[in-house]
């Protein structure tokens, strides 16, 4: 017999592929590190209906319906997402489904890309619906399958749980199969079925007998492994904590949860009381522990020396258990030159904020690449919280004495989360400016389209929203839009701005110059002439990754110039030229 062929992939595209053999046919999402790789590998396979939709609780309720009439539906997002989504989550299980129905949420234990470490398996618990975790590739194909054929069981969605080391490591992932298409259940009308809120009471008991039969299935579901070994090293681990339990106790006895909620009671208990003690190995909270301990558990080594916060590593779970410094830690002998984040050459957002700066107002931010605009040299953005955050905050600023506010947000989380407060605004007429960043595209997720850039995820041409006209459809009366590049029309434009009286809009109108569209036009950078530069730092003042010092001169590298002039129209000298004369 040969060998099996096995395909080298992301964790986000084998959960792709195992959504595609369990004959899932509609998808929906919002982009959100680390899981917006999922709908683009969704999008390659003709059978899947996959969208792109204005927020997470828009893509959840669409997947609803969906399911509910009968096939197979998942939304997706990461964890901050089914925030957004919860509340439909919450409702949801009371009604039921017909249709297999998944929600991805991809957490992000140790903030990698996101602004709370936040642990989705308690709303698992809150919602009352099944919950499953991977802890590799080859999981992530095959337990989605699972999840759909769980969620038709019991009539109930089913959370798959994933963190950012499964989504975007790279794994030998085989057993491919063919696509199966689950037979579609036959809608019917049904008032006291899908009217939720009439029948809520009666749906409670409902729901409660679901989750009982559930906790039954928990105890023989073939997703929980015991991995017989050592007898004297008891270990429960889920997820990617799995690996790293495994890789500092390859003989260890490990009970591997794949179906982590609700957990299979009576079998922990049997197992923690086969050893004098049990390691208990989950990343952020201790979700696990804390249930083991309501069993009556006592035999337990968890929180209490692993962290709660942060990811998991073997090195972390060597040095705690036997105190092993697994990879020596070298960062304090060598010093190393610090490189934080910041605004790429030519990106549009640069000028805005030079010119917020320079009018010394205050700024409320939102959650994109412009939030970086929060540090040196611009230091223009004085708050950022969360999606939609921006005008609502800048609002509540503005109404408490905060003289010259701006919220800031971009084009994509307007239409996510903006437009209900720019309402707001007008309706209790708040004096205040919003300026959306609109650079055509979901900038910090990977450049995905979103309603007003006028593309589906599959690349359709499709309607394209105008953020102008929709702004003065909220009622907004002095609307402005501003070339961010031209730094003297954006300073006159906040400057116009603050003299109005009332809630103003100011929107700057350019691509994010990382656009492959924009790379691929023809650029000419700009230089500096030496002998005219006289070192007074004002280009420095842009935060231009481009603009920087060799042996204490000023230069400009020609590769990462993108020639958007901002540098030239701020040297007053007139050192900095184009490469073209």
């Amino acid at each position: 017999m040969g060998r099996e062929k096995k395909h080298l992939m992301q964790g986000n595209a084998a959960i792709a592929r195992g959504a595609y053999e369990a004959g899932v046919h509609f998808a929906a999402a919002y982009p959100g590190t680390p899981s917006s790789e999922i709908p683009v590998e969704l999008a390659q396979y003709k059978e899947i209906d996959v969208q792109w939709a204005a927020n997470e609780k828009v893509a959840f309720d669409e997947a609803m319906g969906f399911a509910i009439s009968g096939k197979r539906a998942m939304a997706i997002m990461k964890y901050v997402g089914v925030n957004v989504a919860s509340d439909s989550l919450m409702v949801f299980p009371y009604g039921g489904t017909l249709g297999g129905f998944v929600l991805v949420s991809a957490d992000d234990p140790g903030m990698h890309s996101s602004q709370n470490e936040q642990d989705n398996r308690y709303l698992a618990k809150v919602a009352k619906v099944p919950m499953i975790e991977p802890s590799d590739g080859q999981e992530a194909k095959e337990f989605i399958k699972e999840a759909f054929e769980i969620s038709e069981q019991f009539g109930l969605p089913v959370m798959l749980r994933t963190t950012m080391r499964i989504c975007h490591t790279k794994f030998n992932v085989g057993g491919f199969t063919e696509r199966v298409e689950a037979a579609p259940k036959e809608y019917k009308v049904d008032i006291p079925t899908w009217v939720v809120p009439v029948f809520a009471k009666s749906k409670r008991a409902i729901l409660d007998d679901k989750f009982s039969r559930l906790e039954q299935f928990a105890e023989t579901c073939e997703l929980n492994v015991i991995e017989e070994g050592d007898k004297n090293i008891g270990i429960i681990t889920s997820g990617a904590a799995y690996q790293y339990a495994r890789e500092i106790f390859p003989n260890a006895t490990i009970f591997k949860l794949g179906m982590t909620w609700p957990l299979p009671k009576q079998r922990l208990i049997d197992f923690c009381s086969r050893f004098d003690k049990v390691y208990v190995m989950e990343e952020q909270e201790a979700f696990l522990e804390e249930h083991l301990r309501i069993y009556g558990v006592t035999n337990l080594m968890g929180k209490d020396i692993f962290p709660s916060t942060g990811e998991m590593s073997a090195a972390l779970v060597d040095n705690v258990v036997n105190g092993a410094e697994f990879i020596p830690d070298y960062s304090k002998e060598f010093p190393i030159i610090q490189r934080p984040p910041q605004l790429c050459a030519g990106c549009p957002h640069r000028g805005m904020y030079y010119a917020l700066k320079k009018s010394k107002t205050f700024v409320t931010g939102d959650i994109g690449c412009y939030t970086l605009g929060c540090l040196p040299p611009l230091s223009a953005m004085h708050t950022s919280f969360c999606m939609g955050a921006s005008i609502g905050n800048g609002f509540g600023f503005a109404r408490g004495g905060m003289e010259r506010v701006v919220a800031v947000i971009g084009d994509s989380t307007f239409i996510h989360g903006g437009i209900p407060s720019l309402i707001d605004t007008v309706y209790n007429k708040a004096n205040m400016i919003t300026v959306i960043l609109d650079n055509r595209t979901t900038g910090m997720t990977g450049h995905q389209d979103h309603p007003a850039t006028g593309y589906t995820l599959k690349g359709e041409k499709t309607f394209e929203i105008d953020i102008e006209q929709l702004v003065k459809a909220c009622g907004v009366e002095f609307v402005k839009k501003v070339d961010p590049y031209d730094l003297e029309e954006s300073y006159q434009a906040v400057q116009e701005a603050l003299a109005f009286d009332g809630p103003s809009v100011l929107i700057t109108y350019r691509p994010c110059a990382l656009l492959e569209s924009e790379k691929r036009k023809p650029k000419t950078p700009f230089m500096v002439i030496e002998e005219e530069c006289i070192e007074c730092g004002a280009c420095h003042k842009l935060g231009c990754p481009a603009i920087t010092k060799v042996v204490g001169n000023t230069v400009i590298d020609y590769n990462n110039c993108t020639g958007c002039s901002m540098c030239e129209q701020v040297c007053k000298p007139g050192a900095i030229v184009t490469t073209a004369k």
